[in-house]
């Protein structure tokens, strides 16, 4: 394995479970990833096909800004992070309950 495909592999953080995503998912076939906050939509698009051996349509970034939270009495902020969604060819499906 290259080192290119060692990055490729820590590109995509974890799947994004929420209701949203799964009806996305089930609808258009459009799957929702966390990703490093620094990668491109190329470096994702060659991330899942390597991973999950599927064919993407197309990628969508969203830079997600981290939101204010009380720590007892200091003010903190949870850290920003970017979501990628993923729409894939028709034929194509990753199934996370297999995994």
């Amino acid at each position: 394995m290259s080192t290119h495909q060692n990055y490729l592999t820590t590109v995509i953080r974890a799947p994004v479970i929420s209701e949203k995503s799964t009806l996305q998912a089930e609808v258009n076939k459009i799957i929702v990833f966390k990703v490093l906050k620094q990668a491109t939509k190329k470096q994702i698009k060659d991330a899942v096909e390597l991973m999950f051996n599927v064919e993407v349509d197309n990628v969508n970034v969203l830079n997600v800004q981290g939101k204010q939270k009380r720590f007892g009495r200091t003010l903190g902020k949870k850290s920003d992070w970017k979501k990628a969604y993923v729409k894939l060819k028709p034929g194509h499906d990753i199934d996370f309950s297999a995994a």
